[in-house]
């Protein structure tokens, strides 16, 4: 116990005293909250303040009344222009009755000059129309067909498509063939609608058949040539529209 006592003493060897506890803090002239510890004197200085931060800004807004850092703009000008000038929902969709009509008159008056302007827009709305409408009347006969029509319209369109784009020197789209070739089938939808009531396969019906072949390529033809400035070649435009609409000729009347 002696031993470890003698050298608790020799290893704790230093300035402090335990009289300077006693001592009190100073608070008065000098340095303030200033004390010396075994030779150390430790001090709390003060930090140097600017002018700018102890001079208040004044507030030259109002209360409640935030000043506005952005202009709000209004809805005319985030679109860019008025909604009044905007266009119909259904002439962005590409659908235009006006011209819709226009095309179902030029079909159905074989002998009226078509406008190539109007027969060379892609619209799809009216043939798409025709072609449910001349399944609905085959489905009224008796024959499913929906399956055949869609196929055989699509396979006609891309062979026109091809075929046109070797005769053209301007050259078509395939939406634009495949909107004339659909609104030419409004002939075809008088056939199947006369097969509901009486047989096709008679002489009269035959020959009521084919006047219906004519019909359909004769109009499809004379929009090709009109749309496409191909003065001439009728004849040879309107014979593949021939086998394409005897093929629904044949669904009609068989």
């Amino acid at each position: 116990m002696s031993g470890f006592d003698s050298f608790n003493t020799e290893f704790f060897q230093t300035s402090y005293s335990i009289d300077e506890q006693a001592q009190p803090y100073e608070y008065g002239g000098g340095r303030p909250y200033g004390r010396q510890y075994g030779g150390y004197e430790y001090s709390q200085q003060s930090g140097f303040v600017p002018p700018e931060m102890m001079q208040q800004q004044p507030y030259t807004g109002q209360i409640y009344q935030p000043t506005q850092t952005y202009t709000p703009t209004s809805a005319q000008s985030f679109y860019g222009s008025n909604f009044e000038d905007e266009p119909p929902l259904l002439e962005e969709l590409g659908i235009n009755f006006d011209h819709i009509w226009q095309k179902t008159l030029t079909v159905l008056h074989p002998l009226k000059v078509a406008d190539g302007s109007i027969m060379n827009e892609t619209d799809l709305a009216g043939p798409m129309v025709f072609c449910l409408a001349f399944g609905a009347t085959l489905l009224l006969a008796g024959k499913i067909q929906f399956g055949y029509v869609y196929g055989i319209s699509a396979i006609g369109c891309l062979g026109m498509f091809c075929l046109l784009n070797l005769m053209s020197m301007t050259g078509v789209s395939f939406g634009c063939v495949a909107s004339v070739l659909g609104y030419c089938l409004l002939p075809m939808i008088l056939l199947s609608t006369f097969a509901i009531v009486f047989s096709l396969q008679g002489v009269m019906g035959i020959i009521l058949t084919a006047g219906i072949i004519g019909w359909c390529s004769f109009s499809a033809s004379k929009i090709f040539i009109s749309a496409l400035a191909m003065e001439g070649q009728q004849l040879l435009v309107a014979y593949p529209c021939a086998l394409l609409y005897g093929v629904f000729a044949l669904i009609s009347v068989f």
